[in-house]
């Protein structure tokens, strides 16, 4: 049984096989590069989303520092809470031996 030949001399059925694995591939590098496309997207979100989160890290961390200073402290525990500073003769030094 003899392969089918176009006039030129090539057979159809290679021509085909060729035309088809073609298809194939332009269809896969399309599928390819819009995967790439949605990637880079994604990657540029994210991006985004964490210099979004280091600003607010730095921020909270100069908030804390802020709380946390030692004459905040001090106010609040006069103003708020009522404590007074000891007089002399009430501290007692503790030496250890």
């Amino acid at each position: 049984m003899a392969m089918p030949v176009s006039k030129d001399g090539q057979p159809i059925l290679l021509l085909m096989i060729f035309a088809v694995v073609c298809m194939i591939s332009a269809i896969g590098l399309v599928y390819v590069k819009h995967e790439s496309r949605n990637l880079f997207i994604e990657l540029e979100r994210l991006t985004t989303e964490r210099d979004e989160l280091n600003i607010e890290w730095g921020q909270l961390q100069i908030e804390q520092s802020t709380w946390a200073t030692h004459a905040r402290i001090e106010r609040v525990a006069l103003e708020e809470l009522g404590l007074v500073h000891p007089k002399s003769t009430e501290i007692y030094l503790i030496e250890r031996q």
